[in-house]
């Protein structure tokens, strides 16, 4: 209740699109609402109606349940992928931070060779080298996220090693990695949970470009962008095909990103400074 009430409206607006979003996911999966989403039900294409909430498809499968599933399949894939993102990056930016010397240089180099490649680029490479489906999904998201969290964990993790109770305890003779397990990861903690709500917003984005070009998530199984890829076939003659995944995938990439920056600004919170 103290995180909650300490958020702005708007923040709290976008918490809850999410927790809306992730209801609606498990109601899907756990609960079968709007029934089966590979059971045909009625005629192809149908458009929105109370038998039918978001219409039919091109075989006549209801989309609720399809979109649904989408939800699901979306943020499952994201979240684990960010979650692997957070704990490379972590291990990775705070040691570099603390220790420097060869080692942080080795680690920026590889970040950087990531982070020179396109976001869909690398995002194909990936898929083409793995193939097509969640494998290439997760590992494309991952190796997109990880470059700016890495820089940014460690530069926080170089602040924090500044700092006099670090000098005391190296003189005490404390370990370094009891150093970083006990004082440098609580204070960097802030700057990875803002910069992992940052990232699960592009990786809902990768998924979505990656499904949408044939090289992510593979039917029959559904997700936000395999919704959309196969909305645009019928772009004309059934729009709401398109426009239901489309407009959740927004949806959710704004919820994210506002609650991020809400988060920000209670984690980080920026000096003000005078213009005088």
């Amino acid at each position: 209740m103290t995180t909650w009430r300490r958020l702005d409206p708007l923040s709290r607006t976008g918490l809850v699109c999410l927790v809306v979003l992730v209801l609606a996911a498990l109601a899907g999966s756990v609960f079968g609402l709007g029934g089966n989403p590979d059971g045909i039900v009625g005629s192809r294409l149908a458009p929105p109606s109370w038998q039918w909430p978001l219409g039919t498809d091109q075989l006549g499968r209801s989309m609720l349940p399809r979109v649904l599933e989408g939800i699901g399949t979306t943020l499952l894939l994201s979240t684990l992928a960010v979650l692997v993102t957070a704990s490379l990056s972590t291990v990775l930016g705070i040691v570099a931070g603390y220790r420097g010397g060869w080692l942080a240089e080795l680690v920026l180099r590889m970040v950087d060779v990531l982070y020179s490649f396109p976001t869909i680029v690398l995002a194909i490479l990936v898929a083409a080298v793995l193939g097509p489906g969640q494998a290439a999904t997760l590992c494309s998201i991952v190796l997109v996220t990880i470059p700016l969290m890495t820089r940014l964990v460690r530069t926080a993790a170089m602040t924090v090693s500044e700092r006099d109770y670090i000098t005391s305890a190296v003189i005490s003779g404390v370990g370094w990695w009891r150093i970083l397990a006990r004082h440098v990861l609580p204070n960097v903690s802030g700057t990875i949970a803002v910069q992992g709500t940052y990232a699960l917003s592009v990786g809902i984005l990768v998924e979505g470009g990656l499904s949408f070009l044939g090289f992510g998530v593979q039917p029959p199984e559904s997700s936000l962008g395999v919704l959309i890829q196969q909305g645009g076939i019928y772009l004309l003659a059934a729009p709401w095909l398109l426009a239901f995944p489309g407009v959740v995938l927004v949806v959710a990439i704004l919820a994210i990103n506002v609650f991020g920056d809400g988060l920000r600004d209670r984690l980080e919170p920026r000096e003000s400074r005078s213009l005088v």
